[in-house]
């Protein structure tokens, strides 16, 4: 089936189309230049695009003439159609092969298709180049002269929107084109390789026609067909009927570490573990087709391999017998690694994303690059909102597996008999609504990558035990399971609690503590670096202002000094959120004040409690004197002189206590 980023695209291709058909207008940036080429040699053809029936076909004396003339191409291509579509084993396609003026001259395949679309130019006879029937996979391989697959809204003529196909010219000895081969279907029933099976097999056709001598055809078929299963990039099985492998392709057998002649003429069942066994046998006997089945298969030199496989039967054209199966298969890591990057399990954070400038926000980054750099388990200690994660992507994207997946897994959200399914993964059957197959968990998904588990503390006991087990072997074990899964995955932990106290009270195990602390990094709070906030203010104006299409005047110093000296208990995300409601109620090109501040922050309560920093019933005298110094700086303004003078001290004084408290921020 078509991959689902091209089922997206056909959105923007159909847009495409009606802009040009109703406008004349070509949306350059949503369909390929081939394609645009193509609707411009349509129009010019005079081609209707939203009529119901064009056609240009043959009469039965006319394509017996073109039919004997091109005899020996039918002849040699026949085999190739029959054997393609086979492979396909998809009752829904169409393989044609027409001659080089665009004469369907065969058709092999879904016969009721035929018969129910045969307007659309499918059956023996029809012309299928473009200046008949507009912008089509064989019509505009003829006009290129090269491969091409046409999909969905690509199409110029809007009765072909809802299929898709692949064509590919069939060259003579001399190169010239003699014939096109093609495969055809509904767009949801097209294969992703279909273009390069086409392909591969039009010049299997072209070389097979080189050949001099007839008695030769079959054996260069087989040859031919077999370099077709040589090149595809999964792996390949083909059994008979009872499950004996007759053939298996170079991907399989490096793959699976087995040669070629330790498993033709065996069954099926010598390389899959016992459990799945039984099942290979259910599915060659039933003739049903299979997608995304998850199998193990074994072999003398590795223990076992994880695999994602589908299973397609092979029928006979005159019966709905089966003949035999076809499967094709990925090691399950490569699908995760793909899957991981379709969903954006991807770090996109590196440490010159992290603002700041003060002197502990760099000590910080300074500590997490010197850990990137190993491959020891790291653990984020800070408080909600200073970002932990950001410091885990970065940590990521600077180490040697910055091309391997990373793997977020908040251990506080998801129910707590749930985490080590999420975490380690399940068997079929493992429990009450398992999937059919099992499923991975994140430490499969991140294998050669990095997993950033936060909210570490929140782990359920039982789940400590299986993470001190992964942390010590580097695999893991399905939940209802016994197979061992290695996983080569780095650790990134995280957490705003204390540990030690929750190992104090029985809620963490100490020795996953100790395992998890080899590395730990201290992410400061906010209110810790507040010389810090004005850049990330001005960093979120930037940011909203581009995003939301306001332009900002001014900023107001009183803003400022009130952002200052909020105490931030929700750190950076709490004053992304406070910025993103201020820019969202504040007028385009006006000034941002004081009085935009949310109420709270404007309230009495705030200015006693949180405007010098200091509570209510603080006694603490090195608090009071900080509390002080900020006071008379914001009695003076800033001014140095002045609030020395304010004080009673000398300036130089007051300089050494601005600087042992970090009040640099407050000065004029």
């Amino acid at each position: 089936m078509p991959g689902q980023k091209l089922l997206q695209q056909n959105e923007g291709f159909l847009e495409a189309w009606e802009t040009y058909i109703a406008r004349g207008i070509l949306k350059t940036e949503l369909i390929r230049t081939v394609i645009a080429d193509s609707w411009i040699r349509s129009r010019k053809h005079g081609v209707d695009p939203l009529s119901q029936k064009i056609e240009v076909t043959l009469s039965h004396e006319e394509l017996q003439k073109r039919y004997n003339q091109f005899m020996a191409l039918v002849q040699t291509t026949k085999p190739f159609m029959s054997s393609l579509y086979k492979l396909v084993g998809n009752e829904g396609l169409i393989v044609r092969l027409t001659d080089k003026d665009g004469y369907v001259l065969e058709c092999i395949g879904d016969q009721d298709l035929v018969k129910t679309y045969g307007n659309l130019s499918m059956y023996k006879g029809c012309n299928t180049k473009e200046e008949v029937i507009g912008t089509n996979a064989i019509g505009t391989a003829l006009a290129i002269g090269g491969p091409i697959q046409v999909f969905g809204a690509e199409h110029y003529c809007k009765q072909f929107h809802n299929w898709t196909s692949s064509a590919c010219p069939i060259r003579n000895e001399n190169g010239r084109i003699i014939g096109i081969l093609s495969m055809t279907g509904p767009s949801s029933n097209v294969h992703p390789h279909t273009l390069g099976m086409v392909v591969a097999t039009a010049e299997a056709i072209g070389n097979e026609i080189k050949l001099e001598r007839t008695n030769k055809r079959l054996d260069v078929a087989n040859k031919h067909f077999y370099a077709i299963m040589e090149s595809i990039s999964e792996g390949l099985i083909c059994v008979n009927s009872k499950g004996i492998v007759m053939d298996i392709n170079l991907f399989a057998r490096r793959l699976l570490a087995i040669k070629e002649e330790e498993i033709i003429g065996k069954h099926i069942g010598c390389i899959l573990d016992e459990v799945h066994e039984s099942k290979i046998i259910d599915m060659i006997h039933n003739g049903k087709k299979y997608e995304e089945e998850e199998m193990h298969f074994k072999s003398e030199r590795r223990k076992r391999i994880s695999c994602i496989v589908n299973v397609t039967p092979i029928k006979g054209q005159d019966s709905n017998e089966v003949e035999g199966t076809v499967f094709t298969f990925r090691a399950a890591k490569k699908v995760h690694s793909l899957v991981n990057k379709i969903v954006g399990a991807e770090a996109i954070y590196t440490f010159e994303d992290i603002l700041g400038g003060s002197k502990l926000i760099k000590e910080a980054v300074k500590v997490a690059s010197i850990a990137a750099n190993t491959d020891t388990t790291i653990l984020l200690l800070g408080e909600s909102g200073v970002g932990k994660e950001m410091f885990a992507q970065a940590i990521h994207n600077e180490s040697i597996r910055r091309k391997r997946p990373f793997v977020f897994l908040n251990c506080g959200a998801i129910p707590r008999d749930l985490v080590a399914s999420e975490l380690f993964g399940y068997v079929e059957g493992a429990f009450t609504g398992a999937k059919r197959g099992g499923h991975p968990g994140k430490f499969e998904l991140a294998d050669k990558g990095t997993i950033f588990l936060d909210e570490i503390g929140d782990m359920p006991l039982d789940a400590q035990v299986n993470l001190l087990r992964v942390l010590e072997n580097k695999a893991v074990v399905r939940v209802g399971g016994h197979d061992v899964i290695p996983a080569d995955v780095r650790v990134i932990a995280a957490t705003h609690k204390d540990l030690l106290k929750e190992v104090e009270k029985g809620n963490f195990r100490s020795d996953l503590y100790y395992r998890l602390n080899v590395m730990p990094i201290q992410i400061p709070r906010l209110r810790d670096r507040k010389e810090d906030i004005k850049i990330f203010i001005d960093y979120f104006i930037d940011k909203f202002s581009r995003r939301m299409g306001k332009e900002i005047k001014d900023v107001h110093h009183s803003f400022y000094k009130a952002m200052i000296r909020y105490d931030w208990p929700g750190n950076v995300r709490e004053l992304q959120n406070v910025m993103e409601l201020v820019m969202n109620m504040v007028e385009d090109k006006a000034d941002i004040g004081y009085e935009d501040l949310p109420s709270y922050m404007r309230s009495g309560e705030f200015i006693k409690e949180q405007r010098w920093g200091m509570k209510n019933d603080s006694f603490d005298l090195v608090e009071i004197e900080k509390n002080t110094i900020m006071k008379a700086l914001d009695h003076a303004g800033g001014n140095m002189a002045q609030t020395a003078k304010l004080l009673g001290i000398g300036r130089s004084t007051l300089y050494r206590k601005i600087e042992k408290y970090n009040l640099e921020h407050l000065l004029k």
